[in-house]
């Protein structure tokens, strides 16, 4: 990938700074990384414009407007919106000015509410997204029809890969906004500063989910971008699923919080499970997850909290 123009969409979020050091690590170096300031995405002519003028050979497609449950409730028509457009507008740009190639980040939300266990990608189409983040998974599960579609017309090398839940320093730690790794520590560190004897816990803690730091997921990226050229979509995971009660109770233990975990089950608990089939990954493009779940949320936790009391 050396001297090859690579614009990154979403460079400056949470995923994407990894994304960008994974690129460079692979010998990347020269990446196109504006800010919504210089590239709004959701802007026909800016998104046309600037690919006119940059002309990168390879995007990757990682900005997205996300969040936990409560987002995704409180704004599912902003969610289907803004991630269906933004990706519509950024591959037609694409085929338009003659990149080489786009490589959309799509979710694991995309998968059936009662998708067999392990995802297989051949489940996509088997059913209804989970209903709290339908919106935002349909959206983004446009995007693979719209490059499957674009690469049998147009020639255009569309992939479309499908990471896991992710986690790890930097993430989203906002109340309102953040999913549930990020939501339990920030809640469990601040309740044992503040001496509190319980925090509260969304659902009943039964759901499973599988848990990608996102350093491994953003390895995966570019691997894929690099190695692999096929239509078919590709998920990225570990392929070890915990239970949310099993998950709040390991970062009670490593955040040091003493009291209780008080499940609210009036709260929704989502998907009820997600753990993925990653053969494909491993198979066509030899990405395999490092990073230890434990070892991921003690690297998190300690991040979070040296932030949290700088700040």
């Amino acid at each position: 990938m050396k001297g090859v123009p690579i614009l990154v969409t979403g460079a400056h979020g949470f995923l994407g700074g990894y994304v960008v050091e994974a690129l460079r690590a692979r010998g990347a170096d020269t990446l196109l990384v504006p800010r919504r300031a210089e590239l709004d995405l959701l802007d026909r002519g800016a998104v046309r414009a600037y690919l006119a003028r940059e002309r990168p050979a390879i995007v990757v497609h990682l900005a997205a407007v996300v969040g936990g449950i409560g987002a995704n409730r409180r704004h599912p028509g902003r969610f289907f919106y803004d991630n269906l457009v933004m990706g519509v507008e950024l591959i037609e740009a694409a085929r338009l000015s003659g990149v080489r190639k786009v490589a959309t980040v799509g979710t694991i939300c995309a998968y059936p509410k009662h998708t067999p266990v392990p995802f297989r990608e051949d489940d996509l189409w088997s059913g209804y997204p989970e209903e709290t983040n339908a919106p935002y998974g349909i959206a983004k599960k446009a995007l693979l029809v719209m490059g499957q579609a674009y690469r049998q017309e147009y020639g255009l090398d569309a992939i479309y890969l499908l990471p896991v839940n992710l986690y790890g320093p930097r993430d989203d730690f906002d109340p309102a906004t953040s999913h549930v790794i990020p939501a339990l520590i920030r809640k469990m560190v601040e309740a044992r500063r503040a001496g509190q004897d319980s925090v509260e816990v969304w659902g009943d803690g039964s759901p499973s989910r599988e848990f990608l730091h996102a350093r491994d997921a953003a390895r995966g990226i570019a691997l894929a971008v690099e190695r692999y050229d096929d239509p078919e979509p590709v998920n990225l995971g570990t392929g070890h699923e915990i239970t949310i009660r099993d998950l709040a109770e390991k970062i009670k233990k490593i955040t040091r919080f003493e009291g209780a975990l008080r499940w609210n089950p009036a709260e929704p608990n989502g998907q009820p499970r997600r753990c993925l089939d990653t053969t494909r990954a491993r198979e066509r493009f030899g990405f395999e997850a490092e990073i230890d779940l434990d070892a991921g949320l003690a690297e998190t936790v300690r991040w979070w909290e040296e932030s949290s009391t700088s700040s």
